[in-house]
């Protein structure tokens, strides 16, 4: 299980994370809502362990750090952990192709690149280079590389922001597929029919505080006003 308690990151003087509690469990899909600027990359980046969190704790492997006195302790859990951010930072001297491989270093699998190019429709494209490309190109291509290494959590920041309907569908179904064989997904996403099909829990994050956690169906029936508003505002103009 991956999990942060009471987690506070601050940047600059300003908090942006505020006494956070998350789980994000193996097997399980959590998506993660807010408006923008409510600390959702941060909180990916915290959970990772990229960025360490100024205080609370983080637990994964049956290993519990707690800050800030283990921050100097960190055993890094990449790729265990991956993490799949919306700038994608590919390698533009690399094909798309390389770029994939490149952090497998001479542990490829090739019957799952091969899977991970036809599921992600990447085969037209994978041997040019990323400026050659589409932007919703290399996201895929972003994808399938934090996928090659197998990762036993995969974090996902807004990674259908450029992808057409057919994509995005496809997408989901390899990560229901991904999560039926124990991997745990946490997604950050503003498309609300594709976090209703593939969540078990979603997260409403505002202001850097986590106000409502459920089932799928506090997408139709929140709690909380500000989600109810929030809402609202996005059905009104998707």
């Amino acid at each position: 299980m991956l999990s942060g308690k009471n987690l506070t990151k601050k940047y600059q003087g300003r908090e942006i994370l505020k006494g956070i509690n998350i789980v994000v469990k193996p097997g399980k899909i959590t998506s993660l809502i807010g408006a923008s600027g409510s600390g959702k990359t941060t909180l990916l980046r915290v959970l990772s362990m990229l960025d360490l969190p100024d205080s609370g704790s983080i637990t994964f492997d049956k290993e519990e750090y707690n800050f800030p006195k283990d921050r100097d302790n960190i055993i890094n859990p990449y790729p265990k952990i991956s993490i799949v951010f919306q700038q994608l930072f590919l390698f533009p001297h690399l094909t798309l192709r390389q770029n994939i491989l490149l952090p497998l270093r001479n542990n490829v699998d090739e019957k799952l690149i091969e899977e991970l190019i036809d599921v992600l429709q990447m085969r037209e494209f994978i041997d040019r280079h990323p400026n050659q490309v589409s932007i919703g190109q290399r996201q895929r291509v972003a994808i399938a590389r934090a996928l090659a290494l197998k990762p036993e959590y995969l974090l996902l920041d807004e990674i259908t922001s450029s992808l057409d309907v057919e994509q995005v569908d496809a997408v989901l179904n390899y990560l229901l597929k991904l999560k039926e064989g124990g991997m745990g997904i946490l997604i950050v996403t503003h498309l609300l029919n594709f976090a209703e099909k593939a969540s078990d829990t979603i997260v409403f994050l505002d202001e850097g505080n986590v106000i409502e956690t459920g089932g799928r169906g506090i997408l139709e029936n929140p709690n909380h006003p500000r989600i109810k508003k929030f809402l609202s505002i996005i059905k009104a103009v998707s």
